[in-house]
């Protein structure tokens, strides 16, 4: 009997990846993709999203703003959504470059004004700031890691949308 080993660099499946790039390159209209979520409310400030064909994903407000405090609140989902795009990122460009990762952890923050969502002021409702420190243990140099750096903040889908407007067109049917 034989059996084969197979190693993956940082436990990314690059073949996919490059199946993928090699997809795109041959057809461009591939690289046009559409992504939905379907949100359901239950409740008070409890909703839950329907990604795909994985199991719902919860939201809730904290306690102080009038929820249960049973699962992370929109805008902390948001954050980890940008926190995991990173970490896509860094893993999937860490792997092309040949950077083995030891430990990966992005810590995102954002600060907020409550008052337009509260109604006692108006203007901008959003986050006035978001920042993420990323800490990477690697032997890679401290070069190589710049570099991965740029890369990743250069092709992240999260911190692009975030970075720059995009029409977003929200309809009562």
């Amino acid at each position: 009997m034989t059996v084969e080993a197979s190693t993956r660099l940082n436990d990314v499946d690059i073949d996919a990846v490059g199946g993928l790039v090699a997809a795109v390159r041959a057809d461009p209209a591939k690289g046009q993709t559409t992504w939905a979520a379907h949100v359901g409310w239950k409740g008070g400030f409890a909703s839950e999203a329907r990604v795909r064909t994985f199991a719902a994903i919860p939201s809730d407000e904290p306690s102080a703003l009038g929820g249960a405090d049973t699962a992370p609140n929109p805008v902390e989902q948001l954050l980890a959504a940008l926190g995991n795009c990173l970490a896509v990122g860094y893993a999937a460009n860490a792997t092309i470059a040949g950077i083995r990762i030891d430990n990966l952890r992005i810590d995102v923050k954002g600060d907020l004004d409550l008052h337009v969502f509260l109604g006692l002021a108006q203007g901008h409702a959003g986050f006035e700031s978001i920042t993420a420190t990323v800490s990477i243990d690697s032997d890679a140099s401290r070069e190589q890691l710049e570099d991965l750096h740029t890369k990743v903040l250069s092709s992240s889908p999260v911190g692009h949308t975030l970075r720059t407007p995009v029409p977003v067109d929200i309809t009562l049917a």
